[in-house]
């Protein structure tokens, strides 16, 4: 049995794994990578395999960085199943054409820049239509159900409590005499997570393919989010501002609203409803069409509930919905929120702030001191919302330089990954432990940490691989082989882009000092103004001769 990383290997996207064993090749997942645009570059790149010799695919869940490239992989001829939940294919037939929509949308805006200098016009990575098409390969299975592929693979999948349908899945595989067992976590869950239940405990693993996305943190627990949560919506409304929260619209924003629902529940003190009063005084907006549509399918699976939240809603109380919540689904109706002069708080996609409404409402509150931006997911390197939780001053939106005077608040509690314990938790909970764990879906310096205390606590040994690497899963875990898949290659442009970025902030911040420090300083001599020019000068011949390759 074979095993070949070919996404989330050191980064925390585009999850793809590659499976040979009994005969049989198949993926476990085909995720978009996503984040910075040199990594999005990635998407359009070949597939590292035949899409021929697939004989099948397991799909985690529906999260884009886990399923987004499956309408490229369907375009280039697949037309084998895709094993996943019935939540996962429902979820997908949103969130897969919502996919195509955006690359459409921007592969329109990119053409548009290459028609005008002369280049010809490039195809989105793939339409909404051919999304759609492509779910006609899924086949929606149950959890706990043992599905047979062959007498020789045998699946099953459990619930990863990361999502609505996610799933940790395990795949028996019998080769000759000898059957082994490796376990795929996907994403798992925080293990308190509002509506979800949490992560299914595995009896045994021969092999566990793990996500690591916060190896080396802890998360806030519940008590302690909710009162922040609603302490820094309470500041913000009181100030006259806007809360604006960029959220997934398919997982966070249900959270979200199960949180705001829920409350009014808890006992707490005469201030805390105060301050909860204040709260259901204002409207909530969600601002997300692809979050409505996926709400409902919330409102259809609603068995998948953990037993408080089923509870709930037995008792007539749905946790989704309360007075003050509005859908907004059209463009126009989400450009009104803007023009509103009235306090609210506004739940809006993409989570990381790269696409979608969410930058619009950014650009409208981001200079304004009285409002919050209050992130409650993962921000990926590279992104708008990494550089705003980073504390950056000023950001680029669509073209223009905006202040960030709004208060930036993180509350990293509402993730829907396990912290660095959840995840420790997840290896001692086997019965009988894996004999080798590889991790993935993480950033090299967390990953880092999780491996030495799995491997000093656990006693099991852990193997980090990079891109495009294949084991063989014998009695000795061996790497076997590197993939092409242009890793070399593909690193260097990060690199680059990635210099590129700093340089720019460095030149941003060397004009604030030469402005603030020399240009308007009476200290400053003129012969060191003319050693300053001197330098500017050589500084600019050097990126002339880059820009004409010289």
């Amino acid at each position: 049995m074979k095993i070949t990383f070919l996404g989330a290997a050191k980064t925390v996207t585009g999850s793809n794994f590659l499976v040979e064993g009994a005969g049989k090749k198949f993926l476990v997942d085909c995720g978009m990578y996503q984040g910075a645009a040199a990594e999005e570059l990635e998407n359009s790149d070949p597939f590292a395999f035949h899409v021929g010799d697939i004989d099948f695919m397991l799909l985690t869940h529906a999260h884009i960085d886990h399923s987004g490239r499956i309408p490229k992989l369907y375009n280039e001829g697949y037309r084998r199943p895709i094993f996943a939940t019935k939540a996962t294919c429902d979820l997908c037939s949103i969130m897969l054409p919502d996919s195509g929509h955006i690359q459409e949308m921007e592969s329109e805006w990119k053409n548009r820049k290459r028609l005008r200098k002369g280049e010809d016009a490039l195809p989105p990575l793939y339409t909404a239509e051919e999304a759609a098409k492509s779910l006609e390969v899924f086949r929606p299975v149950q959890y706990d159900e043992l599905i047979e592929i062959d007498e020789n693979i045998h699946v099953r999948f459990n619930d990863a409590g990361h999502m609505l349908g996610s799933a940790i899945i395990e795949v028996w595989i019998k080769e000759g005499e000898e059957q082994k067992k490796i376990v795929f976590t996907g994403d798992l869950g925080n293990n308190d997570i509002p509506l979800l239940s949490s992560p299914t405990m595995i009896d045994d693993a021969d092999y566990l393919v793990m996500e690591s996305t916060y190896g080396s943190r802890l998360h806030l627990r519940n008590d302690d989010k909710a009162e922040l949560f609603l302490n820094t919506v309470y500041q913000t409304l009181e100030k006259g501002g806007t809360v604006v929260i960029p959220s997934f619209a398919v997982g966070r924003t249900q959270e979200i609203l199960y949180e705001l629902n829920k409350i009014k529940d808890e006992e707490h003190s005469p201030e805390f409803y105060q301050k909860y009063q204040k709260l259901m005084t204002v409207p909530v907006y969600v601002d997300s069409p692809l979050a409505i549509s996926a709400t409902e399918i919330f409102r259809e699976n609603m068995e998948l509930f953990d037993d408080e939240t089923q509870q709930m809603i037995a008792s007539g109380d749905n946790p989704l919905e309360f007075p003050g919540l509005e859908f907004t689904r059209t463009a126009d109706e989400s450009k009104e929120l803007n023009e509103k002069d009235e306090s609210s708080i506004i739940i809006s996609a993409s989570g990381m702030c790269e696409v979608g409404r969410i930058k619009h409402h950014l650009k409208h509150n981001l200079w304004n001191p009285n409002s919050t931006i209050l992130f409650v997911g993962y921000q990926a390197p590279g992104t708008l919302g990494r550089k705003l939780v980073e504390g950056a001053k000023t950001v680029k939106i669509f073209g223009e330089d905006i202040a960030v005077n709004a208060k930036i608040e993180y509350i990293e509690g509402y993730s829907g990954h396990a912290d660095q314990e959840w995840l420790i938790n997840f290896v001692y909970s086997f019965l009988k432990k894996p004999e080798h764990i590889f991790l993935v879906h993480g950033e090299p310096e967390g990953q880092k940490v999780l491996k030495a205390k799995l491997e000093q606590e656990a006693k099991i040994p852990v193997t980090i691989p990079s891109l495009g690497e294949t084991y063989d899963l014998d009695e000795e875990i061996k790497l076997t082989g590197m993939v092409e898949v242009k890793a070399e290659q593909r690193y260097l442009r990060l690199e680059i882009i990635d210099r590129m970025k700093t340089l720019k902030e460095e030149l941003e911040d060397m004009e604030t000092i030469v402005t603030e420090d020399y240009l308007n300083s009476s200290d400053v001599s003129d012969s060191e103004i003319v050693s300053l020019k001197s330098k500017l000068k050589e500084l600019e011949n050097q990126i002339v001769r880059i820009v004409e390759n010289k």
